[in-house]
């Protein structure tokens, strides 16, 4: 950090680096967790359940730690949702279970993801196993990716007696819960852990082997009696802009997984950096700048504050980091010199009539020009789609449906009666995330069970928040 530059003084330099990282918020004492738990008023039709997308019931794990029953509050979490560790930790519960707590209004919310949190780390510091590979049925179900929507099907299928073999192109399970997920929100050991237990229910996860190069769908569909799809989404496009090849320019993504993969200390940072985009991703980006040392960081954003895709609860979180926002502010050239960033040359927008996002859209505003000093830049705006997947799937007469995988809702199906798809890949509407993923992966289980083993399925195997895609 430069000697000039004073810290914000809600930014705890004082702290070592591997300090700052360490999760957010921190753990639950026993003490804590039964104080929060008993707040609780254990509604009837609660809807806190229903705001889940994985259906856990909530009052009941949360009754079960008022009473110390804390093995079975994890239990109960993992019979809905096998990643509950993670979407603890993840999970926007600020606009799901805990934004519909009928205490919300009047009150504080319970502290639904925390509790959570302490069920499912109490299960984790005790090795506990809670399910088993189900009675062999003879079936074979191929799984492509092992990120959460790849993890949940899977587990669910094994715990179900089916034989699964899970492909995942990169050295590490897990996708973005691994990969993408700011390391002070998930430990990476937190993903990885979850990804062992799918192991031990006998599921067989092949890595580093990639679809198209390592085997291909038509392998697949010939082995396999039934093949879920589960790619998630790519890098960061590129912007389009003069100067984006300069040494200092990073993809958003591998920004992100630099903190997940290599030591802190090894982390290559900018004095001055600018953020581009302002979704989930950037705030992450914008965060851990300022957290290894950044001495300003700049969120560039084309549209307004009112337009931004991020949460709002993350704006806030960002401005509390000491993060810098300018809105209605479009890049058009990365600056150079010498080949590594120099300034980011910006152009001031207009909002003018609302566009096919029904946000308004943005209008140039003529010589209004100006250069932003930077020595990074960071893109996040945005994840490209597998065209060369979904161009794969289309030679099995798979549609898409704006670059996404199409399928059916109830059952995650694709127009193949052996392929199945779910999570960001399939997402062409509504919110990506990871605990909607974990649902396309047990939507995805429900129907190869139904299909597979035939209309004898119990009903409490179907799927339950189909519609919320």
């Amino acid at each position: 950090m430069a000697e000039h530059y004073k810290p914000f003084k809600y930014m705890p330099w004082e702290m070592s680096l591997e300090e700052r990282f360490q999760e957010y918020h921190p753990a639950y004492s026993e003490r804590e967790a039964v104080v929060e738990a008993n707040r609780c008023l254990f509604c009837h039709d609660a809807p806190c359940m229903v705001a889940c997308p994985t259906t856990i019931d909530i009052p009941t794990f949360i009754r079960k730690i008022s009473t110390g029953n804390v093995k079975g509050s994890a239990r109960t979490i993992l019979e809905s949702n096998l990643l509950g560790a993670t979407c603890s930790r993840v999970c926007p519960v600020e606009v799901l279970c805990e934004g519909d707590c009928v205490l919300a209004h009047d009150h504080k919310p319970i502290a639904i993801g925390r509790l959570q949190r302490y069920a499912m780390d109490y299960a984790a510091e005790r090795n506990i196993e809670f399910f088993q590979k189900g009675e062999p049925n003879g079936f074979k179900v191929a799984v492509v990716g092992a990120g959460p929507a790849g993890l949940s099907c899977s587990g669910e299928l094994a715990k179900r007696g089916f034989d699964v073999t899970c492909f995942e192109k990169r050295e590490w399970g897990g996708g973005l819960d691994t990969y993408g997920i700011v390391v002070f929100r998930e430990p990476v050991e937190v993903s990885l852990n979850e990804v062992k237990m799918i192991e031990k229910l006998g599921v067989t996860i092949k890595t580093n082997v990639e679809i198209g190069k390592d085997i291909t769908f038509e392998q697949l569909v010939d082995e396999f009696d039934a093949v879920f799809v589960s790619v998630g989404l790519g890098a960061v496009p590129e912007m389009q802009i003069p100067g984006e090849d300069l040494e200092g320019v990073l993809d958003g993504l591998e920004f992100i997984e630099e903190t997940k993969v290599r030591p802190l200390n090894d982390i290559k940072y900018g004095d001055r950096v600018c953020v581009i985009g302002a979704g989930n991703t950037g705030i992450d980006c914008a965060t851990i700048a300022r957290r290894l040392g950044s001495e300003r960081v700049n969120m560039i954003y084309r549209r307004s504050e009112a337009e931004m895709p991020a949460y709002h609860f993350e704006y806030q979180f960002a401005l509390k980091e000491g993060v810098s926002f300018m809105f209605l502010t479009q890049p058009v050239e990365v600056i150079g010199e010498g080949g590594k960033v120099k300034a980011l040359k910006c152009r001031r927008m207009d909002l003018g009539e609302p566009d096919a996002s029904g946000r308004r859209a943005p209008v140039e505003v003529p010589g209004s020009d100006f250069e932003i000093p930077c020595d990074m830049v960071i893109t996040a705006i945005g994840q490209k789609k597998h065209s060369h997947i979904t161009e794969k799937l289309a030679k099995f007469g798979i549609k898409t449906v704006k670059g996404y995988i199409a399928v059916d809702e109830k059952t995650n199906r694709t127009d193949h009666p052996k392929i199945y798809a779910g999570g960001d890949c399939v997402r062409s509407h509504g919110e990506a995330s990871t605990v909607m993923a974990v649902e396309d992966g047990k939507i995805a289980a429900n129907g190869i069970h139904r299909a597979l083993c035939g209309e004898g399925v119990k009903a409490e195997l179907l799927p339950t928040h189909a519609s919320k895609r």
